[in-house]
């Protein structure tokens, strides 16, 4: 602690369309007494830029406003010489100023200011918030000098409240006089002293002290601070719960995380939610938000103070309720979001976007399908389009596409509105705007721009892809859906070296997404040449795509009845096959093969009856070879001597025996050693499996989640799925949900009699 201050490292800065604008101006001032550069923080997240003709605002806020961000380049009026490096310092969070750019370049948005514009809604917020407009007597510089010379002289001898009043009077320094007052090695010394000091402050001293921080624009990842949270765990049950919020909103305007602190202040809340009052309720929701720690417990109490008060609750008050479960990741009933669409519904015209957007978010989260508010939705969206950033267009696309909501007018204004300013995209946000568009199976009327633009962004962004590989398959797969193929991102995505770093470098399994893209490839692009994945990885994505299948499909008794009363149809299990004929389409089919009389084939080699085996084998045995059954067979007569069939069911095929040494069954070959072995295997390669099936039968079991909302339009990666089952020379035949459910409340007779149009008329 007995460092000295450092002076300011000048930043050059880009204006940014990242939620981190204004805490990048924040900290310019660097403490070189600091731990670790991020201080357990997010890490930075590089954003490409482009400059637009069009003035827009971007009112998505996803992410941290603790991520900074710096590029080599800089832009007029953020480039800090050694002549303004005081005045840069100065910057506030909440200031106009810390995101003055200039709006003809780049989306602005303030991400911290913006989300906090509900605490100006009511006067309770401003006794549980900061206020940094509120403005004290400033201090002059001789006065400051005069403070900073009693600390040094009389350092062993300053009392607690004497050092509390210190640095609340050196906060009142004119601002362009912060950066001096930071190098000083007084002011070091005094913040020294206060952390000597720190167990004689009561919880008033605390809060001004971290006031004084925040003004004076102390780094988050100071260590310091470490000794100052400890002093807020302490303290917490000497607190109300005003002073609690107060301290956690000092905390999230210093930018730095505190979790020992919120989990001791939620084990406070969890004896005392129901003292909570409107606006400390709202307030909590947006704190546990930013800082993503929460007990699931808590929060459900929450849920039910949120019933309590939402008749009283405003429209942007909604929003940051939505945003702090989105962010805290907990999920809202479907009763409270059915309350919250219905608010939104009453006054969506005067909803704010910012609003708008979270409570987008939040039904996305929750998938809860509220039909006004979906309606709406499509009547105002497509106007607000243009005025948002493409962050929080993504979050519109993304919507629609988590609930399967195909809205034309909303999806053409995105289209329209994206390729003049595609730069402004991260790699995020053009991975999930090409998967919403590839997933609703929609092209836009301007879809040769829309894609080109996009892809050619995907190029541009390739350093970043390296940095974030698990959004480079989200876009490919997203155009697979809508049958474009960049052949040379394929060749990439699918290069040992991609699939070895998304391997490595993300928390997602990303070997369904790389398998599925392989897949596509192989079956769509017959000229391509380019890399696939190896043959492990293969057999990898297969199984654990297959075990999914199975699992999910024989956990639905709709669909063993299906699979039951087809076998019983068609004269056994041999002429049904459930497997995945396409694995990396992730879904299971039932086949069907006919042959050239549109009589059913027995294929299923696995489905063959084990008491049909061990009889074919007990003919076999009790066979003699005598001369009068030479004589008999010589003579072509009681051919049916040796040729023994087996019982089958009505209206199964008969099995005959055959003896092949090498019998074709459904493109594998019952490879046989030696004359007994033939005759057994001969059992389970049927004559009628030789044949070579006239038409194949793809049978598809589908339900309302494989199709747009309210429509018959099938979603983007069942679209893909029937198109390639025809390119292999499959007739897919759709048990719809629609026709199908109704029919399992009626006679076994009426199912088989639909079944059977299905099947066979298929076939003509």
């Amino acid at each position: 602690m007995a460092a000295t201050l450092k002076s300011l490292k000048l930043l050059r800065y880009r204006a940014l369309c990242s939620p981190s604008a204004c805490g990048a101006a924040r900290s310019v001032s660097y403490w070189n007494m600091s731990s670790k550069q991020h201080g357990g923080q997010d890490p930075p997240e590089h954003i490409s830029l482009c400059h637009s003709a069009k003035r827009v605002k971007n009112i998505c806020s996803t992410f941290s406003s603790r991520r900074i961000l710096t590029t080599s380049s800089a832009c007029p009026g953020l480039e800090f010489s050694k002549t303004s490096s005081s005045k840069a310092s100065t910057l506030q969070l909440d200031s106009p100023r810390a995101t003055r750019v200039d709006e003809e370049d780049v989306e602005v948005f303030d991400s911290f200011a913006n989300i906090r514009v509900f605490l100006q809604l009511r006067p309770e917020y401003r006794v549980h918030s900061y206020n940094a407009s509120k403005t004290s007597q400033l201090l002059s510089v001789s006065e400051s000098e005069l403070i900073l010379h009693k600390v040094t002289v009389y350092q062993n001898k300053l009392q607690a409240q004497v050092i509390v009043d210190y640095l609340c009077k050196l906060s009142s320094l004119p601002a362009e006089q912060h950066p001096v007052l930071l190098r000083s090695t007084s002011f070091a010394l005094l913040c020294q002293l206060s952390v000597k000091k720190i167990q004689l402050f009561d919880t008033q001293d605390l809060i001004n002290v971290l006031k004084a921080f925040v003004i004076l624009g102390i780094p988050h990842s100071h260590s310091m601070l470490d000794v100052y949270e400890t002093k807020c765990c302490h303290q917490v049950w000497e607190m109300s719960m005003d002073q609690l919020l107060l301290v956690a909103d000092l905390w999230r305007y210093l930018g730095r995380k505190v979790p020992r602190f919120l989990n001791i202040f939620s084990s406070y809340l969890n004896l005392h939610w129901k003292d909570l009052s409107l606006s400390q309720l709202v307030h909590l929701i947006y704190v546990i938000g930013e800082n993503r720690q929460v007990s699931q417990d808590l929060m459900q109490k929450l849920e039910s103070l949120i019933l309590k008060y939402i008749d009283l609750i405003n429209l942007e008050e909604v929003g940051t309720i939505c945003l702090g479960f989105f962010k805290s990741k907990t999920s809202l009933s479907e009763f409270v979001m059915r309350k919250i669409g219905d608010l939104a519904c009453a006054n969506m015209q005067h909803l704010s976007s910012h609003a708008l957007v979270n409570i987008v978010k939040m039904f996305r989260f929750t998938h809860v399908d509220h039909i006004s508010f979906m309606k709406q939705l499509g009547e105002i969206a497509p106007q607000r389009i243009p005025s948002l950033g493409v962050q929080g267009v993504t979050h519109l696309t993304l919507y629609c596409s988590a609930l399967r909501f195909l809205d034309e007018g909303v999806m053409n204004a995105v289209a329209a509105s994206l390729p003049c300013r595609v730069a402004h995209c991260r790699s995020k946000d053009v991975a999930k705007i090409l998967w919403s568009f590839g997933t609703l199976n929609y092209k836009p009327p301007n879809a040769e721009e829309f894609y080109s633009s996009l892809i050619n962004e995907i190029h541009r962004k390739m350093p970043e892809f390296n940095q974030y590989p698990e959004h480079l398959p989200t876009c490919l797969l997203g155009l697979a859906f809508s049958e474009y193929f960049p052949v040379e991102l394929i060749d990439f995505a699918l290069s040992p070296g991609f699939v070895r770093l998304a391997q490595e470098r993300t928390k997602f399994n990303l070997i369904k997404e790389l398998y599925t893209l392989d897949g596509t490839v192989g079956i769509e692009c017959p000229d391509y040449r380019g890399n696939r994945l190896s043959t492990h990885l293969q057999q990898e994505g297969s199984e654990f795509l297959w075990n999914l299948a199975e699992k999910d499909m024989n956990s639905k008794p709709e669909f063993l009845e299906t699979l039951f009363l087809l076998e019983t149809m068609l004269g056994g299990p041999q002429y049904v096959k459930h497997h995945m004929i396409l694995p990396h389409t992730r879904s299971s089919d039932l086949e069907v093969q006919l042959d050239v009389n549109l009589k059913p084939l027995p294929f299923n080699r696995e489905a063959t009856p084990a008491e049909n085996v061990a009889t074919l084998r007990l003919k076999h045995v009790g066979v003699s070879l005598t001369d009068d059954l030479m004589n008999q067979l010589l003579k072509g007569k009681a051919r049916g001597h040796f040729q023994g069939k087996t019982e089958s069911e009505p209206g199964q095929q008969p099995m005959e025996l055959e003896n092949k040494a090498a019998v074709p069954l459904g493109g594998f070959l019952c490879n046989v050693a030696d004359k007994s072995g033939a005759m057994e295997m001969a059992g389970l390669c049927p004559s009628a499996c030789m044949q070579t099936p006239r038409m194949k039968l793809a049978i598809q079991f589908t339900n309302r989640n494989q199709y747009c909302y309210g429509s018959r339009d099938l979603l983007g990666l069942h679209s893909m799925k029937r198109r390639q089952l025809a390119r292999l020379g499959y007739r897919v035949v759709e048990l719809s949900y629609w026709e199908w459910f109704p029919l399992l409340k009626r006679t076994r007779l009426e199912k088989l009699a639909f079944l059977h149009e299905k099947v066979f008329t298929s076939a003509l």
